[in-house]
């Protein structure tokens, strides 16, 4: 029997264990693999008045419904991610785990301030002028086209849930139906989890790997240590994948992988929100909630109105089960223990809720926030392939904000690295450790 180990419950973890089951080599008669992960819950990252299993919005009668015995899965940013490009083939992916075609567009705003708050005239300037006292990027820094390059008509009808009266001064589009598509991504892990489960994976969940041993002149991994219920358990294993994401550096050092907390919210719509996902940049007039990162450096405690413009980005992905995912900037924070020890911000989620509420009634003002959460997103990767000399080690990590998407076809890659030797669907390249390391 060959011990195959995967440490880590997100969507890299659990899309290797369904890839490693598909290969044509695997056996469960030959072949056992264990998935750890550290986290029991999936509660952490998430405020105590928020919808513990937002998932289960999308479609409470699916088989994705969450598996008791799985808690923990997708407890980190696979479940806290807004879910853009996406593919289901297979798995009936539309009821199982939300799967879409969209829009992925780039609009360009103006909020519109609170009732009772007056910014004078400066609040009306055109989002064209450049009088504003600073930025504050959204999650994706790298795929947007600069201002003056977007288009200032042909904003389709069926967005109907942004004001384009008042608020929105250019669009353009990024994606389309025919190329795009999105998923709910805790839906989507889970999903990964379970039809790797039914194949003959076994999962553990509240297993805190602590250790990767090796054998003594370290040329062939031996086993894993980790905790479980407060007791020591020590895991034989010829192949061990460590997927465990911004927390993959504290079991390989040489892999740099930092991490950084990202904050969101879920808001239920008055109304069902088209198929759409907005990339904003969105000037605060003055007289609008400072934003805390900004208030945070003048050494505010409290977010106070604007005396100068400023342009944000936060992220909106319209949903099927009728909410919207809203993501804002990133913050540095220390990473705590598992996912279960993640502390939400609560002012972050505010300034989030303020921003996207001034430009959609449906999302301010008539819109009921469901969640306020956070995450850590792993930074500097991705990193893919065997880890130095040491045969069976393989790292799978690092994906910043584009896990959902690549994590299909990391875990493919992974199970051919196990059982073909190398990577046989694509080049690694940049992401080999062999090769930047």
């Amino acid at each position: 029997m060959q011990e195959i180990t995967i440490v880590g419950g997100g969507i890299i973890g659990c899309s290797t264990a369904y890839w490693l089951t598909r290969h044509p080599s695997y056996s469960p008669d030959t072949h056992r693999i264990t998935l750890l992960e550290a986290s029991s819950t999936n509660s952490g990252g998430r405020t105590q008045d928020s919808i513990q299993d937002p998932a289960t919005l999308a479609d409470p009668a699916t088989v994705s419904k969450k598996n008791p015995s799985h808690d923990g899965i997708a407890g980190g940013a696979s479940g806290k991610a807004g879910g853009l490009l996406a593919l289901a083939r297979e798995h009936d992916g539309e009821k199982r785990w939300g799967y879409r075609r969209c829009w992925a567009s780039q609009v360009d705003c103006i909020a519109r301030l609170p009732p009772g708050v007056d910014g004078g005239a400066s609040a009306h300037q055109s989002s064209a002028d450049t009088g504003h006292t600073g930025s504050s990027k959204g999650l994706h820094k790298d795929h947007k086209k600069a201002a003056a390059a977007l288009r200032k008509v042909g904003v389709p009808d069926d967005l109907d849930w942004v004001d384009t009266v008042d608020s929105l001064r250019a669009y353009d589009n990024i994606g389309t139906p025919d190329n795009t598509a999105q998923v709910h991504p805790e839906l989507f892990t889970r999903s990964m989890a379970q039809l790797a489960e039914d194949a003959g994976v076994r999962i553990v969940t509240g297993a805190h790997v602590t250790a990767i041993n090796k054998s003594e002149d370290e040329s062939q991994i031996e086993s894993v240590t980790y905790e479980k219920d407060g007791e020591e358990n020590t895991h034989p294993t010829s192949y061990c994948v460590v997927a465990a994401g911004p927390w993959t550096r504290r079991l390989l050092p040489e892999i740099p992988i930092s991490a950084s907390r990202a904050h969101s919210v879920v808001i239920k719509s008055s109304s069902p929100v088209s198929a759409y996902a907005l990339f904003t940049a969105i000037k605060l007039p003055v007289g609008f909630r400072t934003p805390v990162s900004k208030s945070a450096l003048s050494g505010a405690v409290e977010a106070k109105p604007l005396k100068g413009q400023q342009v944000v980005e936060p992220e909106i992905y319209a949903r099927p089960d009728g909410t919207a995912y809203a993501c804002g900037p990133t913050d540095d924070c220390p990473l705590p223990l598992t996912t279960a020890e993640v502390e939400v911000d609560v002012a972050r989620c505010e300034d989030i809720i303020a921003q996207v509420g001034g430009i959609s009634d449906e999302l301010g003002r008539d819109g009921e926030v469901l969640a306020r959460q956070a995450c850590f997103l792993p930074q500097g990767g991705p990193y893919i392939g065997q880890v130095g000399s040491t045969k069976g080690l393989v790292v799978a990590a690092g994906h910043t904000c584009w896990g959902i998407q690549n994590a299909p076809g990391t875990g493919k890659l992974v199970s051919e690295i196990i059982f073909d030797g190398k990577a046989k669907s694509a080049r690694l390249g940049g992401c080999d450790p062999a090769n930047v390391l």
